[in-house]
């Protein structure tokens, strides 16, 4: 078919591995595909799987975001036990090339992409999209890690690669400083992606476990939410309460830092499932609780991203982004 098509686009996180496949320029996504990332050894094998179920030949092209930092041709996931050479990767699935870029770096190219109804507002959002195109826009997102990402507005949007959600984890109050107090005996560094997680909201229910001298249950994270949705756990809801602070506090953070007046954008899969659970209102209070600076992000709308395939989007765009 040539000039780059058909594409495979992956989209690998800590526990899922997302695949689409574009035929040819100007066709939407196809065959959208979201598999457990241990169903399969590595990510030439679940890519080669994906391709086998769908019935088709090998791509041309290949871009794939994963949760982890690229440095270099040797890529190692950060909270999965997947590593894989990208020259290698391409080799194994007999394609021309093979683009292998952070998956928030990915996404955060999506963002002047969303519409409306792929968003939904954290507070007032009376700023609106004017902006989404003229000012920084920033991204955060609690998965099975933390994504931080950003996008700048300079030559049609250029994302920031970011490893910020290991940053060290500071408290607003003294609530907290308790809390990371017990997370630091546990840990040692207290970064961001030790409490905005998917294993940092467990980490979160067991630290107030610690502080209100109870035993802590054995839950996963879709337990804490369930828990907290319901209301039959006072340890679970206070978990959420304070994941809401907390994420709140790094986002404003991260706001000032890239002067991201065009938007807060948070992703991942965290937030969405946490539905009613998540304090929309306590979440703006501390994304506003920053001293002089309070009125500076007080105009800062802030978004869910509710989108379905929005890093996969993103893939297909950072091929034409980066050239060859």
């Amino acid at each position: 078919m040539g000039q780059g098509y058909p594409r495979l686009l992956g989209d690998i996180g800590g526990t899922n591995a997302r695949w689409a496949w574009v035929a040819q320029a100007g066709d939407p996504l196809s065959d959208v595909s979201v598999r457990p990332c241990l169903e399969h050894a590595s990510p030439a094998d679940a890519a080669r799987d994906y391709l086998a179920r769908h019935g088709h030949p090998a791509p041309e092209w290949i871009a794939i975001g994963v949760a982890t930092p690229v440095t270099g041709d040797h890529v190692q996931l950060t909270n999965r036990a997947w590593s894989f050479s990208i020259t290698g990767l391409q080799r194994a699935l007999g394609a021309q090339r093979c683009l292998v870029i952070n998956d928030f770096t990915a996404l955060a190219l999506s963002l002047p992409l969303l519409g409306d109804a792929e968003l939904r507002a954290v507070g007032d959002d009376t700023a609106r999209s004017a902006a989404r195109q003229s000012e920084p826009l920033a991204l955060i997102g609690p998965g099975t890690g933390l994504g931080i990402s950003g996008l700048l507005p300079i030559a049609g949007g250029w994302p920031i690669s970011s490893e910020g959600g290991h940053a060290t984890l500071a408290p607003a109050d003294d609530e907290e400083a308790t809390l990371i107090a017990v997370l630091r005996r546990r840990f040692g560094h207290v970064s961001a992606e030790r409490a905005l997680s998917g294993q940092g909201l467990v980490n979160l229910y067991e630290a107030v476990c610690a502080l209100d001298g109870r035993a802590a249950r054995k839950l996963e994270s879709a337990d804490v939410t369930r828990a907290a949705l319901d209301a039959s756990d006072v340890q679970c809801v206070r978990a959420v309460r304070l994941f809401s602070g907390l994420l709140g506090n790094v986002a404003g953070n991260l706001a000032l830092t890239l002067c991201a007046r065009g938007g807060l954008y948070i992703g991942g899969g965290i937030v969405p499932r946490l539905g009613a659970a998540f304090d929309d209102a306590h979440f703006r209070a501390r994304f506003e609780h920053k001293g002089r600076f309070a009125s500076y992000l007080q105009a800062i709308p802030a978004w869910v991203i509710t989108a379905s395939t929005p890093a996969l989007l993103a893939a297909d765009r950072a091929l034409s982004r980066w050239p060859a």
